[in-house]
């Protein structure tokens, strides 16, 4: 990025929003952003009408279905490669979801691997030709990676002259290479990565495409907005709090919290890094749930144990996956609900869409049960154990970033970086061993259900209204209890039966100020989503289970 001699937060911020748009090629830049009252929705028609009938095939074609072509030369890697570049120049455009491009490099790549299956007559690996995104944390050579901080740009994570900015990968990113993918943009995210909704100094706000009086999330929320423009197929994110499954569920798309060392994530950035009570893992976001699982494999098809310390070694087993559709077609499978977490009450979209997805696995002849953990190991109870490892360094850690450039922090960002004392070993042990005691005690309880799975929201709303993401719980308490969580597309948010429940009686001021933040009219249209919870390390029974329901959901929707 060039200098303009004006070294002010607001006047590098404001240089580095602009070289951000001034990579994307002139022929795709649109001439107007129609307003939200002008176009809620960007995505599907709206954005189609600016791509040629071939870039709209490949890039509406979910990942399974391009390696598929790709990989039997009926699309090349560079024509699919252009296309996604330019779907996602118009999807920064229209929401502001990328922190960085290089797609000449991204045209360069696919250009090797057109060379590479001309000369050996088959693919370079399972994700041949895929253009794959990746959330700002990811380090690719000769890219920023900002992570929304002023005080990052041109640097190694805030080290200026640091040789790695220019040279360094991170271990995925490698990973991805070999397998064939093609890497081209990088996705937005909140400084800090501690926030529900995506905002920074450097792009400001990411906006829902589907409804852009909401949030995309956070802090995935590029990525999120970036997929659910089909501005790419699928791409990786993290979670410490609901980083990948707020994103997933508001745009209508299919994630991944893996458990922690199933995926690797040596060599990212971070915020805290080094805090290892609760662990940031890094998992799939996709337009369908085969997407998700074809990432997920291919990953581990790479062996990542070799290379980053904290994985474990676990290849996929297709043996769990087999076992788990023979329990659904047995009519074994037994699926837990917990319809509220006891502090904060779900929307009426989100209720609906319990009550339908309960109504679709019992018509399947599946068993269906109410999920009500004991009130030592209640939802509310872990996430507030998660909570207090966030603040073990009194927030030292992202201040000094935000000291770097004298940025100030988004008001919307979770208010945990007030200057506060830091935590000593005794009390880090002492939550250590409250979180030890909460995982036994839920595994205890899961036991006596005899359950494959439970489900849940993500969130008490379809999708945060900006400034008003105000609990996270539905989320961080599957990281408090690291347990792998796929987020299904459920149904979306419809005005005229979506109704705001006039008997509504909170259980708290917040629960009811949260309710009262539903409005069907600003709502209408939004995706409604829920996440399936599995026991640690079942990704392959979470994800066969997601695929299922996919399907199920289709046929439903098709019979209406």
């Amino acid at each position: 990025m060039g200098s303009t001699g004006d070294t002010t937060w607001q006047a590098l911020a404001a240089a580095k929003r602009e070289a951000i748009l001034g990579s994307i090629p002139e022929k795709w830049r649109l001439d107007k952003i129609p307003t939200v009252d002008e176009q809620r929705n960007v995505t599907d028609a709206y954005i189609r009408q600016f791509l040629s009938p071939k870039e709209s095939e490949i890039t509406e074609t979910d990942a399974v279905g391009i390696v598929e072509k790709t990989t039997s030369g009926a699309w090349s890697a560079v024509e699919v490669a252009e296309a996604f570049c330019h779907r996602a120049s118009l999807s920064h455009q229209l929401v502001n979801c990328l922190h960085e491009t290089f797609f000449d490099a991204a045209l360069s790549d696919a250009k090797e691997l057109e060379d590479w299956f001309a000369e050996h007559g088959k693919p370079k690996g399972p994700l041949h030709g895929l253009p794959v995104s990746l959330k700002d944390q990811f380090h690719v050579k000769g890219v920023d990676t900002t992570m929304g901080y002023v005080g990052w740009i041109d640097t190694f994570q805030g080290q200026k002259g640091d040789p790695r900015s220019k040279t360094f990968e991170s271990e995925m990113v490698r990973e991805l290479r070999n397998l064939g993918a093609v890497l081209y943009c990088k996705t937005a995210v909140p400084h800090t990565l501690m926030c529900g909704e995506t905002v920074n100094n450097i792009i400001e706000y990411t906006w829902n495409p589907t409804n852009r009086h909401l949030s995309s999330g956070g802090s995935s929320g590029g990525e999120g907005a970036l997929i659910a423009l089909r501005g790419s197929p699928g791409g990786f994110g993290t979670d410490i709090g609901g980083s990948i499954r707020a994103p997933s569920s508001f745009n209508g798309l299919f994630g991944l919290r893996p458990s922690s060392g199933r995926l690797p994530y040596e060599g990212m950035a971070n915020s805290m890094d080094g805090q290892n009570s609760v662990l940031s893992v890094v998992g799939p976001l996709a337009t369908s749930a085969g997407g998700v699982k074809l990432l997920t494999k291919a990953i581990l098809s790479a062996e990542p144990w070799l290379h980053d310390p904290l994985v474990a070694e676990i290849p996929w087993r297709a043996d769990v996956e087999a076992q788990t559709r023979d329990r659904i077609a047995s009519s074994q499978l037994r699926v837990g609900f917990h319809a509220h977490d006891g502090a904060i009450t779900p929307h009426p979209p989100l209720q609906r869409a319990l009550s339908l997805l309960r109504d679709i696995i019992s018509r399947s002849g599946n068993q269906v049960l109410d999920w009500q953990p004991p009130a030592s190991v209640s939802h509310p109870t872990v996430a507030d154990l998660v909570a207090k490892t966030w603040i073990y360094d009194g927030g030292a850690d992202v201040r000094k970033d935000f000291a770097l450039s004298g940025e100030p922090w988004d008001p919307r960002i979770l208010d945990i970086w007030q200057e506060r004392p830091q935590a000593d070993a005794t009390s880090i042990a002492e939550t250590n061993l409250a979180l030890r005691k909460c995982r036994k005690e839920y595994l205890d309880y899961w036991n006596s259900t005899g359950a494959d799975v439970f489900v849940t929201p993500c969130a008490p709303f379809t999708a945060a209204r900006p400034g008003r993401y105000d609990y996270i719980g539905y989320t961080s308490f599957v990281n408090g209890l690291d347990l792998p969580s796929a987020v299904v597309p459920i149904t979306t948010v419809d005005k005229n039966v979506d109704k705001f429940d006039s008997g509504f009686v909170p259980v708290s001021e917040l629960d009811r100020k949260i309710q009262s933040d539903y409005d069907p009219e600003i709502y209408d249209g939004a995706p409604v989503s829920l996440q399936i919870v599995g026991r640690r390390y079942q990704e392959e029974k979470v994800l066969a289970i997601a695929e299922w329901l996919e399907a199920e959901l289709k046929k439903a929707s098709h019979t209406s």
